[in-house]
């Protein structure tokens, strides 16, 4: 006649379900955050403004199958401890149970961390790649005469004198072609005043009311960047730079109809030859 099983039976097989519960759960929540890996890649290289080095999806197979064996694990779980406590309610001794679940599982995590291992390790070296590659072609561009473009509508050019001589030769640019100084502020300048360093830079204001009136009249919110600026800053290396607003940029921002792009399209031109 069996013997009916007691009360430490009964509470070590439950102790059993809820450890391989916890280890369902685990796989599932890791495999979320393995599967979000290639996105939060993506989005950091977007804020970056940088292309894409190396396809980032393979993630999301990995966090799926995870997930996957998560949710077989709680299932098979759940059914291996409904047919145990049937069999200690029989009063049937199970005095080895079998290992494959265990066993299985294990194995299957250690192929998956193998295989993200060696993905992370060609993720790291395309990304290395590109970076060397990209700087090598940011640091050509800076040398040449292109212009760079940030983001945000600013545009960057190169030049070949001092911030100071810049300047100088902007102000003469300006005086020559009948065009309003209308403010030169030395931000460096005013560092120094209350004791604190900066490279040089100055930002001159400059335009025409014969230029800016139409425009205002067409759109009045581009009063905000009006008068036109350029900014003339020496960056931590010693390089000068030549920066402006995009017209392009000011049109698309506040609507300005093409016929009158040209009224701040000046500004481009008045950059290139300070920089010159």
């Amino acid at each position: 006649m069996s013997q009916r099983a007691g009360l430490s039976d009964y509470l070590a097989a439950e102790r059993t379900f809820l450890a391989w519960i916890r280890t369902g759960l685990a796989l599932m929540g890791f495999g979320f955050v393995v599967a979000r890996f290639g996105l939060f890649l993506q989005q950091l290289r977007l804020i970056d403004h940088a292309p894409s080095a190396a396809s980032y999806g393979v993630s999301l197979w990995f966090g799926t199958a995870l997930i996957a064996v998560g949710v077989a694990v709680n299932l098979s779980s759940a059914w291996r401890h409904v047919r145990l406590v049937r069999e200690l309610d029989k009063g049937e001794t199970a005095c080895s149970r079998s290992l494959t679940p265990a066993v299985a599982t294990a194995l299957f995590l250690a192929l998956v961390g193998l295989a993200m291992a060696i993905y992370l390790v060609f993720v790291r070296g395309s990304a290395n790649f590109y970076s060397e590659n990209h700087q090598e072609v940011s640091m050509a561009s800076a040398s040449g005469k292109e212009a760079l473009a940030l983001g945000r509508g600013i545009i960057e050019k190169p030049s070949n004198q001092s911030v100071d001589q810049t300047v100088e030769k902007l102000k003469n640019i300006l005086q020559s072609k009948g065009v309003t100084l209308f403010a030169l502020v030395d931000h460096s300048g005013e560092a120094e005043k209350v004791g604190m360093k900066m490279p040089p830079t100055k930002l001159l204001i400059f335009g025409s009311p014969k230029a800016g009136t139409p425009l205002m009249l067409a759109t009045p919110s581009i009063a905000l960047d009006l008068p036109l600026k350029i900014l003339v800053r020496e960056d931590g290396q010693g390089k000068v730079w030549v920066s402006y607003n995009s017209p392009e940029y000011l049109k698309d921002r506040h609507g300005l109809p093409q016929e009158l792009l040209q009224n701040i399209a000046v500004v481009e031109t008045l950059a290139a030859k300070a920089g010159e």
